[in-house]
């Protein structure tokens, strides 16, 4: 650290500038001297300086008079001021101008060799954090949100007028439609950036799970328990938590989970200590709560706690000219990660893209992208190389009246009738996920016959 630092010395005494360059110039640094202000300044334009050491009083420019002139062209930069004559006001005068501390002459060399070790080690963890504080936005940023479409705008603005807030959020959408990055782009334009967003997917979890996961446990809590947990409250500490499917916690879930957000308080599981927590609550759901709410499944209070903010998100059939930007940003994505050299997608495949319903949103278009890149023999991606293709003549038997929804409702309906309606090897088949074949299956209101 030592040799990257540069100190400037200035003093109108020879001997004091003398003394001080080879005490620094041993200890490592890269040291240069100025016997006044003015000397100084055209150094420090022709040279960037990290520290300097300014005699108080000099003829001419005074070590006050300098230490503004610095200040105002390198903020960042140190300046440790050298005194005969040390008093309060004087001290008090410097320190207000930025100074970052002061001693009196005679400068004892172990005090003074400690006090520069200490600035410039503070001066470089400074620069350390900024750094990583960049890096942690920069792997954290979801550029992958992407649209141009009026209701993509909205989204946009919406994210920007929320986000300096800590105003608790909920993102309505479809599955597929990029929930997740809403909040996490909520998450990096907040003033908890530089914490933790922490994500739970309460739908995927049974409710004995999921209170392990959201406050941790004790060791020995439950069978299986062999070490303290911290839960996700904890770990969410000064950042955002963001619950996914929240729509399905249970009633006994749903009642702790007011508390929680409430008090910004909790137990682990099997213990009595309270725990704090200073977090932000974003959610999301794909069911409409109020409904739930009717239904008596899913608590009022609850409701009006989550539903501060609401954010709906659209499905892609609704913004389908954002489906060539997105589209042309998973195909780089892929053929640069499968070091394939496709370039582009053919008219033909680009117009059944734009017609397609998506019932998976952008999520499919991600899988139907990945797919066709994986099989493509081009460097164009063409119609048969999509998963959903049913022949050749698709967009144009769209025009004369036959829907590719019909054709895939058609299609979807055989695959499952012909695995007994196995969901997972019809989804296998029909190379999407099971979470999508549910959602189709729900959209075209396919039902099994003699079930």
């Amino acid at each position: 650290m030592n040799g990257k630092a540069k100190i400037l010395i200035v003093d109108d005494e020879r001997i004091v500038r003398e003394s001080l360059f080879h005490w620094f110039e041993e200890e490592g640094y890269v040291v240069d001297t100025a016997e006044c202000g003015e000397a100084a300044l055209k150094k420090f334009d022709k040279g960037k300086f990290d520290l300097f050491l300014l005699d108080m009083k000099m003829p001419g420019m005074s070590g006050l008079e300098l230490l503004k002139k610095i200040k105002e062209s390198d903020p960042g930069a140190i300046v440790i001021l050298i005194t005969a004559f040390a008093s309060v006001p004087t001290a008090i005068t410097a320190l207000k101008d930025g100074a970052y501390d002061y001693i009196t002459k005679p400068v004892d060399p172990d005090e003074l060799a400690h006090l520069v070790k200490k600035a410039v080690e503070q001066r470089e963890l400074k620069i350390e954090n900024e750094q990583l504080k960049e890096k942690l936005e920069e792997i954290i940023k979801p550029d992958n949100l992407i649209g141009e479409s009026q209701q993509m705008e909205r989204i946009f603005d919406l994210i920007y007028t929320v986000a300096p807030t800590d105003t608790t959020v909920m993102i309505r959408g479809e599955s597929g439609t990029g929930k997740e990055l809403v909040a996490k782009a909520i998450h990096v334009n907040s003033k908890r950036k530089y914490f933790p967003i922490v994500t739970v997917n309460c739908g995927a979890l049974a409710e004995s799970l999921l209170e392990s996961e959201l406050f941790g446990h004790e060791k020995g809590a439950f069978t299986g328990a062999h070490f303290k947990r911290k839960g996700k409250f904890e770990m969410a500490d000064g950042g955002t938590i963001f619950l996914d499917e929240v729509g399905s916690v249970s009633p006994k879930m749903q009642v702790e989970l007011l508390r929680v957000i409430e008090t910004k308080q909790f137990s682990r599981v099997g213990g009595n200590q309270l725990i704090k927590s200073d977090f932000r609550v974003i959610t999301a759901t794909n069911e409409p709560l109020e409904d739930l709410v009717k239904a008596g499944k899913f608590r009022e209070d609850l409701y009006y706690r989550l539903n501060v903010f609401s954010i709906i998100v659209p499905p892609l059939r609704e913004r389908r000219q954002d489906v060539p930007l997105l589209a042309h940003y998973f195909l780089n994505k892929f053929s640069t990660s499968m070091n394939k050299p496709i370039n582009s997608i053919s008219k033909d495949a680009m117009d059944f893209l734009i017609k397609y319903d998506w019932p998976g949103n952008v999520r499919e278009l991600e899988n139907a992208i990945e797919r066709a890149v994986v099989v493509g023999k081009e460097n164009s991606i063409k119609v048969e190389n999509l998963p959903f293709h049913v022949s050749s003549n698709n967009v144009e038997d769209d025009a004369s009246g036959k829907s590719l929804s019909a054709i895939e409702r058609k299609h979807i309906l055989k695959v499952l009738c012909e695995n007994n309606w196995n969901i997972s090897r019809s989804a296998h088949i029909l190379e999407i996920d099971r979470v999508t074949l549910y959602n189709k299956i729900n959209k075209y209101g396919l039902r099994q016959i003699n079930q």
